[in-house]
């Protein structure tokens, strides 16, 4: 579909944000050309930041383009994104993460993405993650559904399964690691004993393959509020329920657990706080 095939449907959509969404859409298309034009490139720069992870030319670079457009959109609003400035909400605040899988990019694996929310007023209303290699978009606008498209095609809509049976679930993390480190690792491999399949999609991946009912449970034990802030409409505009280890609704708590909702307390009894 063409930019402003996409801008017509998202406006036929129930959601009271529908110009933001819009405008999400368009930050993302900016983002995709220069996040797919520095994938793979011989000449990437890539630092490691205090906290050790790495960071590259293109995530700097993919951030300021996207401050930039808001600037010039929505100069009221504020921005608080992984590289560049977190900035405290005013009522409306832009979230983003220029590439989420930041070592998948650095590594030239192609599972990695750019993430975009607004939070208006202390509530995640629109979320928009491109994963431009994997030819996928995933967007999502309160009260509108949650939409993907794939490969340029009309969008389809995104609802979670309804395993109710962990038994029959299929389930995802990130990491072993940072379950140690928060000290319930043994609950989660008892979880993962307890569940149907387990994989590691990881970052945003999971979250979206969680929308869109194909996996049931997915979890990260530590999280930045950039990581999780355009994931959040996404899984609950499916139907799923996305939480904190504590039980609360949204991104709030440094960490997350996602699921289809049918699953979320027995999901909680193993990994909850």
């Amino acid at each position: 579909m063409t930019p402003d095939s996409i801008d017509t449907f998202i406006h036929t959509l129930k959601t009271a944000y529908a110009d933001d969404l819009s405008l999400a859409m368009q930050l993302a298309d900016a983002a995709d050309v220069i996040t797919t034009a520095r994938f793979g490139a011989m000449d990437l720069h890539v630092e490691q930041k205090p906290d050790h992870t790495p960071v590259t030319d293109a995530d700097k670079a993919t951030e300021a383009r996207i401050r930039e457009i808001l600037k010039q959109t929505r100069p009221i609003d504020v921005v608080y994104g992984e590289e560049l400035g977190k900035a405290e909400s005013t009522g409306r605040r832009w979230i983003l993460d220029p590439i989420d899988g930041t070592k998948n990019f650095v590594r030239g694996v192609p599972v990695w993405g750019t993430l975009i929310g607004l939070e208006v007023e202390g509530e995640l209303v629109v979320g928009c993650v491109s994963a431009p290699m994997l030819k996928s978009r995933w967007f999502a606008g309160i009260g509108g559904g949650a939409w993907k498209c794939y490969d340029g095609g009309a969008p389809t809509q995104l609802h979670v399964s309804h395993v109710a049976s962990l038994s029959d679930a299929s389930i995802s993390f990130s990491s072993f690691t940072g379950w140690r480190d928060a000290g319930i690792r043994d609950r989660v491999i008892e979880l993962t004993d307890a569940v149907w399949r387990v994989r590691g999609f990881g970052d945003f991946w999971q979250y979206m393959l969680l929308a869109e009912g194909v996996i049931d449970i997915a979890a990260e034990p530590e999280l930045d509020l950039y990581d999780m802030g355009a994931l959040v409409r996404i899984v609950l505009e499916a139907g799923g329920s996305f939480t904190s280890r504590a039980g609360v609704t949204g991104p709030w708590g440094g960490n997350a657990v996602a699921s289809n909702g049918l699953l979320h307390p027995k999901a909680l009894r193993y990994l909850g706080i």
